[in-house]
């Protein structure tokens, strides 16, 4: 149970770091191709590994371009999460392209036009 607590609190910093380090730490200009923001991160029970998955806003070639630039990062980030962190062994850091948030707007789009249809054919009838 303290093992469990202790892997989501190393999560919770190590996603509000890396937050801050896209904002402000991450120089690589291909990362800035696209909107990214953290919305989660995975944390290995022995804190050996760490999956950072990363929402990207823009097109396909711009989420492209900013995974290559997170992946090239990632050697810096773990540098930057272990002299923040302060911990012994700093976590072998993998972004993850989080398809979640597209994936919702596919179905809130098709929702809205399943209501424009319905109501278009409503008024007719």
């Amino acid at each position: 149970m303290a093992q469990s607590r202790r892997v989501e609190r190393v999560a919770a910093l190590i996603r509000r770091e890396v937050s801050e380090l896209l904002m402000s730490g991450i120089k690589d200009e291909r990362v800035q191709h696209g909107m990214v923001s953290v919305t989660s991160v995975e944390v290995a029970g022995d804190l050996q590994h760490c999956k950072i998955f990363v929402s990207i806003f823009g097109s396909t070639e711009d989420r492209e371009v900013a995974m290559a630039g997170l992946q090239a990062a990632s050697v810096y980030v773990k540098g930057e999460l272990g002299r923040r962190l302060k911990m012994r062994r700093t976590p072998e850091v993998a972004f993850v392209l989080d398809r979640g948030l597209e994936k919702g707007n596919t179905v809130l789009g098709l929702l809205q036009r399943l209501e424009a249809e319905r109501r278009e054919h409503g008024d007719e009838g």
